[in-house]
């Protein structure tokens, strides 16, 4: 009897080793090694001959010329919602394998059922559960008043094997997961959801949606440390990767792009969730800018750029004198580097110490704010809670800061402010190199440094 062989695999990272050890030296990460048995080698040589080997992106591998390779532009169809489908790229991809992950609960389940009734219109649809029986999905359905659901085929299996042969007999050319950490391959003897199952079980599927033009959505589960449940090597072999989560209300829902090889990978849209389902947000800024009537010292309205659109947000800052020996600096959704150069940019350039104060800086609406643009709208956020003084709610600021006091430009700055003037602002202190061109209905208040930053500071709001 042949000897098993065992491996041992970071859940975190990907990384494997010959023996079971406290901390992946790869990542740094502690208890995250777990042991698997190796999948039994296949032969190489079958019927097809020595080569005839599948691959991640196909069946058989054939060595061309790059200019003999046939250019094919696939058209897109659309998932049904108009925000998910400018996520997308525009709308999906055939033959592509897309990964969805989230929190649970956070509405996966519920938007992929959605989408799969719009796309079921004409397109052959299958949706396979492994977590949930076809009685439950069904009920969802119905709640949800998903159309098309005598279109919808679906079934509960967790064999990858199985699945691929309901998929064939249906003519099926779109496929939900539900998910890939229940899924589980023959030929590996490992447990559903271990390292090595969720490898196997998503390069099958991605093999066959290769091959036969099918278009998978996988649906990913999260670990504690909010990244995708499984070996690195699962986000490497699909063509997309979109987190869904939700605000700090929990009212709303942001679906994110990490890895997209058909579109921007930045992209970013928000939905709202009702009991009937996830409800398009077309205009996201007015979440994030609801704000009272009653102007508040410390407050400040930035723009962020999301992938191909403007995002308008509000930055709070608040200064406090400090009762211990080493103030406070606290940061939620902004750069506790980036807000220690601001603090000492201000005190440099700007003459105001703020050495002996605590200091808060939060981004309201749950938004990490992951651009340089919004340094100056903290900068002053935070001048404005020292000096008690508010900042008018017609006010938008962006820009970045340099060590040397400099305001730096933006990019998109024109397509930011036309936003703001949407959104009712009629003043913005933004870089000079932003304000080239006038924007109808909206001043434009140029500053090129600290000190002509803290100076438009004081002309509108004291």
């Amino acid at each position: 009897m042949a000897k098993i062989k065992r491996a041992y695999v970071c859940s975190d990272c990907g990384a494997d080793f010959p023996r079971w050890q406290g901390q992946c030296s790869a990542c740094a990460a502690w208890n995250t090694i777990t042991e698997f048995t190796v999948p039994k080698t296949r032969s190489a040589i079958g019927s097809g001959g020595l080569g005839a080997v599948s691959s991640y992106a196909g069946a058989v591998t054939k060595i061309q010329k790059l200019s003999e390779v046939e250019s094919k532009d696939l058209p897109r169809f659309s998932s049904g919602i108009s925000e998910l489908d400018r996520v997308l790229g525009s709308g999906i991809v055939p033959g592509s394998v897309l990964l969805l992950c989230g929190d649970p609960g956070a509405g996966k389940s519920t938007l992929l059922l959605q989408s799969i009734g719009a796309v079921a219109v004409d397109k052959s649809a299958l949706y396979v559960s492994g977590e949930e029986s076809i009685h439950q999905i069904s009920q969802r359905a119905i709640r949800l008043n998903t159309p098309n659901i005598d279109k919808i085929s679906v079934v509960a299996e967790t064999s990858v094997e199985q699945v691929l042969n309901h998929v064939t007999q249906q003519k099926a050319e779109f496929v939900i997961v539900d998910s890939i950490q229940t899924m589980t391959v023959a030929h590996n003897e490992s447990a559903a959801g271990s390292p090595s199952q969720v490898k196997e079980s998503a390069a099958a599927l991605t093999r066959f949606a290769k091959t036969e033009g099918v278009t998978f959505v996988i649906v990913g589960h999260i670990n504690k440390d909010s990244n995708v449940a499984g070996p690195m090597q699962l986000i490497h072999i699909v063509d997309g990767l979109f987190a869904l989560s939700s605000t700090s209300d929990e009212k709303f829902r942001v679906l994110r792009t990490s890895k997209n090889r058909f579109g921007a990978d930045s992209e970013s849209c928000f939905f709202a969730m009702t009991e009937t389902g996830m409800k398009q947000v077309k205009n996201p800024s007015a979440i994030f800018l609801s704000r009272s009537n009653k102007n508040h010292a410390g407050s400040a309205c930035t723009t962020l750029w999301e992938g191909t659109r403007p995002l308008l947000v509000e930055v709070q800052a608040l200064c406090n004198n400090s009762v211990t020996e080493n103030p406070r600096r606290l940061t939620v959704g902004y750069d506790s580097n980036r807000l220690a150069m601001s603090i000492a940019v201000l005190a440099r350039h700007g003459g105001v110490m703020l050495s002996d104060m605590d200091i808060f800086v939060n981004c309201v609406g749950g938004i990490k704010i992951e651009e340089t643009s919004a340094d100056l709208a903290v900068l002053l956020a935070i001048f404005s809670s020292f000096k008690n003084a508010p900042i008018p709610q017609d006010v938008l600021v962006f820009g970045e800061i340099g060590l040397n006091a400099d305001i730096r430009p933006a990019a998109n700055g024109i397509e930011r402010i036309r936003e703001a003037a949407k959104q009712g602002f009629t003043r913005a202190i933004v870089p000079k190199a932003n304000a080239s061109r006038k924007v109808n209905g909206i001043e434009i208040i140029a500053v090129e440094d600290l000190q002509e930053a803290l100076t438009a500071f004081e002309r509108v709001a004291l």
